[in-house]
């Protein structure tokens, strides 16, 4: 397992810095995976500082599974709000320009989930690649 922790700036570079770290912590990752990761935590590193307080901490774990998969956990906290966790992200209006973010979570991550409270607010999520052998390529 590799993991990469960063605090990241508490303001509108979040969540550019974020989007570095995850790069870095997947290099060598196929493309895709790295889209998804890399958009997946622009939108949790934007959520923690629209709705938290600081500090914000980016925290990736990377396994790589013995059939040449690979599983990616992502983590964002910050210092908490006080607004509860939705159970579910909410509708964006059409026209918003805004409240999209953990409707693209729910979509690209294989699992997630939002925990918030006034000490803290935890965002975390799974993405999973696995090695899929055709049956073609088996003989």
């Amino acid at each position: 397992m590799i993991t990469l922790i960063t605090d990241l700036p508490y303001g509108p570079k979040a969540a550019e810095v974020a989007r570095e770290a995850v790069t870095v912590a997947l290099h060598g990752a196929e493309a895709d995976l790295l889209d998804d990761a890399r958009l997946i935590t622009s939108e949790l590193a934007t959520n923690a500082f629209a709705s938290g307080r600081p500090p914000l901490v980016l925290c990736v774990d990377r396994w790589s599974q013995t059939a040449g998969g690979l599983e990616v956990e992502i983590t964002i906290t910050d210092g908490g709000c006080s607004d509860p966790a939705p159970s579910s992200p909410p509708a964006a209006e059409e026209e918003a320009e805004s409240g999209r973010g953990l409707v693209i979570v729910e979509a690209l991550a294989d699992a997630w989930s939002l925990t918030t409270g006034t000490d803290g607010t935890r965002a975390w999520c799974r993405l999973t690649r696995g090695f899929h052998l055709s049956l073609d390529s088996a003989h």
